[in-house]
């Protein structure tokens, strides 16, 4: 008789966290001194355009112009001037030259113009990276700044959180949130992890659970014991995660960078060529000079530089609004060049623990399945052992009775044995119960053959043909043994996370190859982990070393690999593979410093809606500079050989510095996401 288990117990779901308010978003933009300048410098500016319209004396709306001069260019004009003394020249420099050259012969309302639609390009690039930082840091409860810490008497004292150490215990009363990273000593709660793993429900925490700095204990007393200093907490981590990110460019940024110095050099000797050799034909020095500041305007890279960063970094705020944490903007990039992903197997698509499958009683034991699971719950309900726990879980889930047990006793290595209901019960592995036993007592519940076999159906009662089956499928068996005699199997398995399936569909789709399963777990359990998500190549018993080489021969193979891990042993190859990605809530210290990017959620369709994402921004990036260099070729060509006005040369050249930082921000809206993120049918459904 076999009871096969169709929905595994237990079930994790994962909601995004709550939006931030639009009015703290608010209140937090205008803590950015380029916006505040930005938007001085536009006031004052609307203000002097009043005056001039409405026949306001000269001098009034010379002054606003000039106070918006100063309001809007005093900070790229310092940064200039730094650069100056470092032998470099900056565009920002170049900029407040331009308009100060267009004030002095005359042309103060241009000039101004620049100065507004430049400072406004320089808000924008800020709010773009105050966007990415507040986005990250809105995923987090930040962890409160006291903790109640007990001594080894047990008194009790409030402390800075940052002075915990490592070893010592904290008590978290009921409702507050948890002061430290660590590991409950004693007490049972439940815990609101919603802002570090995103699981939508408060998860149950028993003595030996971990829990994280930042999440709300419910409604039970918790004394945890510290396992990381504040500063290696989970919290601590994320944060740093994202002052990396803010901090670090993409490389298109920096080769950007790279040639603005060459251009810049070359723009001021045009400019000073164009000024002064026009001067040798008897041109006058005011039409002289109009031409080479509108020259100076028009080739300007501004726009080229700011068509970069706002993409790459938009597209790192709204990632990590769904749960990925994308260390910088190099790896952003670069994780739109991706063209194959592999996939670790335990903890990465499958949750890290086992869950009971299938009940299987022998024939002729006289038990049903669920009498079966309720005396072995009940035998294991005092294991501390993975297994054991999933065993007395599904027991519970069926609602079957578990009763007190005796004479407990666990080998470590071989299983349990304890007294149920007055029968001997013992559950192990098959290799340790079907060698024999040390049992002798008679058995009652399966009729023995004159042969010393068990029933009718061979010398172990077909325990073993079923063990080999289970096992075949990539099943964990276990052997129940009732009073010496085998009376049943259970088969466990770790469970696929949800939407696995899906996000490998999603990626064949999406890079043209299927994605290849790496594990150190052994074929068996490899293979049918792969036909279940749809994987079509698997390497399995494979040593950290052994990752790397596969890692290396993909990359041989010509394609751009991205590995998705958790564990310590995943760590190696993270390193060498062109993107790592590592599973947030699972992932080992070592694999979370290594990897380029972390899904906090431990989702796996996340990793195809980053992939495309950031193929996404790369196609906006390319778009920004196309953009961005059509308009400098056609102004340039237009002063030279035609006759550009100053003030279309300015609403051109610094327009298009507007629309390509707009452009990028385009990004941050969800949409962005949910369309990176839908499957092929929804994509069609969007296109209908």
């Amino acid at each position: 008789m076999t009871t096969k288990l169709s929905t595994p117990i237990g079930s994790d779901l994962a909601a995004p966290p709550p939006s931030r308010a639009l009015s703290s978003w608010r209140a937090g933009m205008w803590s950015l001194p380029e916006v505040r300048w930005a938007a001085i410098a536009t006031v004052l500016f609307a203000a002097g355009g009043i005056s001039q319209l409405a026949g306001a004396p000269a001098w009034l709306w010379w002054g606003l112009y000039l106070a918006c001069y100063a309001a809007g260019g005093w900070e790229p004009g310092l940064a200039g001037v730094r650069a100056l003394r470092e032998r470099t020249l900056d565009v920002d420099l170049l900029m407040v030259a331009a308009a100060i050259g267009a004030a002095s012969i005359g042309q103060v309302f241009d000039g101004a113009l620049l100065i507004i639609i430049f400072a406004t390009s320089g808000a924008l690039e800020a709010l773009a990276t105050k966007r990415t930082e507040d986005s990250v840091r809105g995923l987090l409860n930040l962890a409160p700044e006291q903790a109640s810490r007990l001594s080894p008497g047990g008194r009790e004292e409030v402390v800075e959180a940052a002075v915990l150490q490592v070893g010592e215990t904290i008590l978290v009363r009921p409702g507050e949130r948890i002061g430290a990273d660590g590991q409950v000593l004693s007490g049972a709660s439940a815990v609101d992890q919603a802002g570090i793993t995103g699981e939508s429900l408060p998860v149950d925490k028993q003595p030996g659970d971990e829990v994280f700095a930042g999440t709300v204990n419910g409604t039970g007393a918790l004394r945890v014991r510290v396992t990381r200093p504040a500063s290696e907490t989970v919290v601590a981590r994320i944060v740093a995660m994202v002052e990396q990110a803010s901090a670090t460019k993409a490389r298109t940024q920096l080769f950007v960078e790279k040639i603005e110095q060459r251009y810049s050099i070359v723009m001021v000797a045009a400019t000073v060529a164009l000024f002064a050799l026009p001067l040798l034909w008897g041109t006058p020095v005011q039409d002289s000079l109009l031409r080479a500041m509108t020259f100076m305007i028009v080739a300007s890279p501004c726009a080229v530089v700011l068509a970069t960063m706002p993409p790459l970094l938009a597209a790192i705020a709204t990632a990590g609004r769904h749960g990925v944490l994308v260390k910088s903007a190099v790896v952003m990039e670069q994780l739109g060049t991706v063209t194959a992903v592999a996939f670790d197997k335990t903890g990465t698509l499958t949750e890290g623990r086992p869950h009971l499958t299938g009940v299987h009683v022998l024939p002729d034991a006289g038990l049903t399945p669920d009498r079966l699971l309720a005396l072995a719950a009940s035998a294991e309900q005092d294991s501390e052992h993975p297994l054991g726990r999933a065993v007395v879980a599904a027991a519970h889930a069926a609602g079957l009775p578990v009763t007190q047990a005796h004479e407990f006793a666990s080998e470590p290595g071989r299983g349990v044995r304890a007294h149920v209901e007055g029968l001997h019960i013992e559950i192990a592995s098959p290799a340790h119960l079907l060698t024999g036993s040390e049992d002798t007592r008679p058995a009652r519940l399966l009729p023995r053959r004159e042969d010393g076999g068990v029933g009718p159906h061979g010398a172990d009662g077909g325990v073993g043909r079923l063990v080999d089956e289970l096992q075949g499928g990539g099943h964990t068996v276990v052997v129940v043994r009732v009073d010496g005699v085998p009376a049943g199997v259970l088969a466990l398995a770790d469970r696929m996370r949800p939407g696995t399936a899906e996000a490998v569909a999603h990626l064949t789709e999406l890079t043209g190859s299927a994605p290849v399963l790496l594990t150190g777990d052994n074929p068996r359990a490899a293979a049918k982990l792969a036909a279940e998500a749809g994987i079509g190549e698997v390497r399995a018993d494979l040593l950290p070393e052994d990752k790397v080489s596969a890692v290396h021969e993909l990359q041989a193979a010509g394609w751009r690999v991205a590995l998705v891990g958790d564990g310590v042993n995943d760590a190696p190859a993270l390193a060498s593979a062109h993107v790592g990605i590592a599973m947030g809530r699972t992932g080992s210290d070592l694999a979370l410093d290594t990897a380029d990017a972390v899904i906090t959620r431990d989702e796996p369709a996340t990793v195809p809606a980053v992939i495309a994402l950031a193929r996404r921004a790369r196609r906006l990036v390319m778009a920004n500079l196309a953009i961005a260099a059509t308009f400098i070729a056609v102004l340039v060509a237009w002063d030279l050989f035609g006759d550009l006005p100053l003030p279309l040369g300015v609403a051109g050249h610094e327009g298009s510095t507007i629309i390509v930082g707009l452009n990028g921000l385009r990004l941050l809206r969800d949409a962005a996401w949910r369309r990176a993120a839908g499957t092929r049918e929804s994509r069609t459904r969007t296109r209908r």
